[in-house]
C-alpha cells in the first residue's frame, strides 16, 4: 500500500495545471487505502484466531499429552502479536508493526527448530524436521496477504527463507544428542546413504529444507502480485467514488445513476433543447457591503443549500453558482419528458422556500432577501471546454435570455419571469390545467438583448408581506 501511495507523490508526473485534481485524487486514495488496511488487518485477525485456534485443538488430538500445553501457550503470544499489529497498523512504514511481523517469523522458526523444553523425549535436534511443521510458515503467509503491502508480502517470504537457513545453520551445530542411537540405525541401513539421511535422527535434509524455501518464495511472489493487483483495484474503485461523489455535486442522483452506466457521456458535444434557469438575490451586494464577511457567507450558504435541494429534488443540473444567485439547467446532460415543466416548478418550489426563508430571518430580526428568477427554453450547446481543466459546459443564446429574464424581474417588479417558449412547453408535458400556471400572468413580449425579435413573457407577482 505505501507502494501505491508514493506513485502519486511523484513530483515528476505532476502537472502544475492538474496539480489540485492530482491532490484530489491522492486524499482520495489513501483515505481508500487506510479503510482498507484498517479493514484487511481486523479481518487477517480475526482469521488468525480462528487458525490458532484449530491448531490448538489439532495438536492436542494429535498428541494428548501435557507437554502440548508448551505449544499452546505460545499460540496464546501469536494471538497476542496478531492484536498488537491491529493496534500499530497504518498505511505507509510503520516499524512497531514491521517489527511485529519479524517477530512472528522468528517465533514460529524457534517454535519449529527448538525442540520442546517440557518433552519427556531427548531426541536428537535435527528430528524436529521430520515433522514437516515449515508448514505452519504459509498461515502467517496468508494472514499477510489480507492486510500488507506488496512489498511486505514479499519481505515475509524473504525474512522466513532467512531465518529458515539460520535455523538449519543452528542445528548443523548441535552435538547428537543420542549417538547410540544415530549408530543402531547407521547399522541396520548398511550401506544405503540415501535411506540413512532420509531416516537418520541427526539428518537435516538440506535438500528438502531449500525446496521448502524456494515453494515459499514462489508463492510469496505470486500472493504479492495477486495484492497489488488487488490494491490497484482498490485505487480505481477509489477514483470512480470520487468521480461518482463530484457528479452527485451537479446532478441530481437520478441523472449521477444514469451517468454511471455510460462511457464518458460528457464529451459529446451536441445541441439540444435545455430549459435555463437563473436565480438571484436583488441587492445583495448593498446588504454584504455592511456586513461581516462570516454573516455573509453564512446566509449564502443557507440560501445556496435551499436553491440546490429544490434543483435535485425537481431532476435539475446544478451548472455553477454564480455569486449570490446560480444557474440551474434542466434537460442535461440528458433530455427528459418534463424538463420545461421541472424547470417551472422548480422555480416555484425555490419561491415558496425563500419566501419561508425571510420568514424565519424576519422573526429573527435580520432583513428579507428578494429572490429573483428568469426561465427560458430553447437549443443549447453541451460539451466539455477548457484544454487540461475540462468543465461541461452549456452556452448559447438559451442561457443568455434566460439571464436576461432574470434581470427584467426589477423593470417589472415581480419575482419570476418564464418566457412563452418554456410556459408553451411547459403546458404540453404538465397539461394545461395544471396548478402549476395559475400564478402566471401574460405579459407583453419583450425585446431581449441577443434575440433577433421580440417575445412574449409570462410573470409571476412577488407574495405581498
Amino acid at each position: 500500500m505505501t507502494t501505491l501511495i508514493d506513485r502519486f507523490y511523484r513530483p515528476a508526473a505532476l502537472l502544475p495545471a492538474r496539480s489540485q485534481r492530482d491532490s484530489e485524487t491522492v486524499q482520495f486514495a489513501k483515505a481508500a487505502l487506510e479503510a482498507g488496511k484498517k479493514e484487511g488487518l481486523q479481518l487477517a485477525v480475526r482469521a488468525r484466531y480462528i487458525a490458532l485456534a484449530v491448531i490448538a485443538c489439532l495438536l492436542m488430538a494429535i498428541n494428548p499429552a501435557w507437554e502440548q500445553l508448551y505449544y499452546v501457550a505460545l499460540l496464546g503470544v501469536f494471538a497476542l502479536i496478531g492484536w498488537a499489529q491491529v493496534r500499530v497498523g497504518r498505511v505507509g512504514v510503520s516499524r512497531a508493526e514491521l517489527a511485529l511481523l519479524f517477530c512472528d517469523l522468528a517465533l514460529l522458526t524457534v517454535v519449529i527448530v527448538v525442540p520442546n523444553p517440557f518433552g519427556t523425549t531427548h531426541w536428537p535436534v535435527a528430528m524436529q524436521y521430520h515433522f514437516g511443521n515449515f508448514i505452519y510458515f504459509f498461515v502467517l503467509l496468508s494472514g499477510a496477504t489480507l492486510a500488507y503491502s506488496w512489498r511486505t508480502v514479499i519481505a515475509v517470504g524473504t525474512w522466513t527463507s532467512a531465518l529458515w537457513v539460520i535455523g538449519m545453520a543452528w542445528v548443523w551445530w548441535q552435538p547428537d544428542r543420542d549417538p547410540a542411537l544415530t549408530a543402531r540405525i547407521a547399522e541396520v541401513v548398511g550401506s544405503d546413504h540415501r535411506l540413512l539421511a532420509l531416516i537418520s535422527p541427526n539428518a537435516i535434509g538440506f535438500g528438502i529444507r531449500i525446496q521448502e524455501i524456494v515453494v515459499f518464495v514462489i508463492v510469496a511472489v505470486t500472493l504479492a502480485i495477486a495484492v497489488s493487483r488487488s490494491n490497484d483495484l482498490l485505487i480505481r474503485h477509489a477514483a470512480v467514488e470520487r468521480e461518482r461523489g463530484n457528479l452527485a455535486r451537479y446532478f441530481s442522483p437520478n441523472v449521477v445513476t444514469e451517468l454511471s452506466k455510460h462511457d464518458e457521456p460528457l464529451k459529446q458535444v451536441r445541441t439540444q433543447d435545455v430549459a435555463v434557469l437563473f436565480v438571484d438575490i436583488v441587492g445583495f451586494t448593498a446588504f454584504a457591503d455592511v456586513r461581516a464577511p462570516e454573516d455573509v457567507v453564512r446566509t449564502l450558504r443557507e440560501f445556496h443549500g435551499l436553491m440546490e435541494q429544490e434543483v435535485f429534488r425537481h431532476e435539475g443540473t446544478l451548472d455553477k453558482y454564480l455569486g449570490d444567485g446560480l444557474m440551474a439547467t434542466f434537460g442535461t446532460p440528458f433530455a427528459g419528458p418534463r424538463d420545461a415543466g421541472n424547470a417551472l416548478c422548480c422555480a416555484q418550489a425555490m419561491i415558496a422556500a425563500a419566501e419561508a426563508w425571510n420568514a424565519r430571518r424576519t422573526a429573527s430580526g435580520e432583513p428579507a432577501m428578494r429572490v429573483s428568477f428568469g426561465l427560458h427554453y430553447g437549443p443549447v450547446v453541451l460539451g466539455d471546454i477548457g484544454h487540461t481543466c475540462l468543465e461541461f459546459a452549456v452556452i448559447g443564446a438559451t442561457v443568455n435570455a434566460a439571464s436576461r429574464l432574470e434581470a427584467l424581474t426589477r423593470t417589472l417588479d415581480c419575482a419570476l419571469v418564464a418566457s412563452n417558449d418554456l410556459v408553451s412547453r411547459a403546458r404540453l408535458e404538465l397539461g394545461s390545467t395544471a396548478q402549476t400556471f395559475a400564478p402566471l400572468i401574460a405579459m407583453d413580449p419583450q425585446a431581449i438583448r441577443g434575440l433577433e425579435r421580440p417575445i412574449a413573457i409570462w410573470a409571476q407577482p412577488r407574495a405581498t408581506s
